[in-house]
């Protein structure tokens, strides 16, 4: 029942332009796995091979630390209406931070948000898809304005502060790269 491609089909584009829900997998080398549900307007596909997400500000930064300290990624996708399907990309990724001098072009790609933290650019290795036939139908009800409206009452100095405090270490004690 599984497929596994080198790049991204025009198939598989359509696919996650369908979607409205992701997550990403990373692990260091040591200690705890992280996977992270993502939304929002916050995926870009840049070509067949490389993909590129928008990460806000949340209450950890686990993804950040293990790719600074090993590049390893996954990133699945799941239908929950029409064809069932399951697609994961796996790779190598990158972060860039505001300070970097890719940042820019990148951001350009992307809604401004006040949370903004990071930007992973996942160079694809391997693309799988499988049936899919246990995931349950879900119907999308809309985006949370949550996050945004936190990111927006702190404000961008308040934020970096929040970075200080909670997002420069990982669970594992290790450096997220965010200061």
């Amino acid at each position: 029942m599984a497929e596994k491609f080198e790049a991204l089909t025009d198939k598989h584009i359509e696919f996650i332009k369908e979607q409205h829900l992701y997550f990403i997998g990373t692990a260091g080398a040591e200690g705890f796995v992280n996977v992270s549900p993502k939304g929002m307007d916050s995926f870009r596909i840049i070509n067949s091979s490389k993909v590129a997400w928008l990460n806000l500000t949340g209450s950890g930064n686990e993804t950040a630390a293990h790719v600074l300290e090993n590049g390893r990624m996954t990133v699945m996708f799941c239908s929950f209406d029409k064809q069932p399907l399951i697609m994961r990309l796996y790779g190598q990724a990158t972060a860039t931070h505001p300070r970097d001098e890719k940042w820019r072009e990148l951001a350009a790609l992307f809604p401004e948000y006040v949370g903004t933290r990071q930007i992973f650019e996942l160079e694809i290795e391997l693309v799988q898809t499988s049936c899919g036939y246990a995931v349950p139908y879900y119907e999308l009800q809309g985006e949370r304005p949550t996050l945004t409206k936190w990111a927006e009452n702190h404000g961008a100095l308040r934020i970096k502060e929040y970075w200080r405090e909670n997002n420069t270490k990982s669970l594992n004690d290790k450096d997220t790269g965010i200061l």
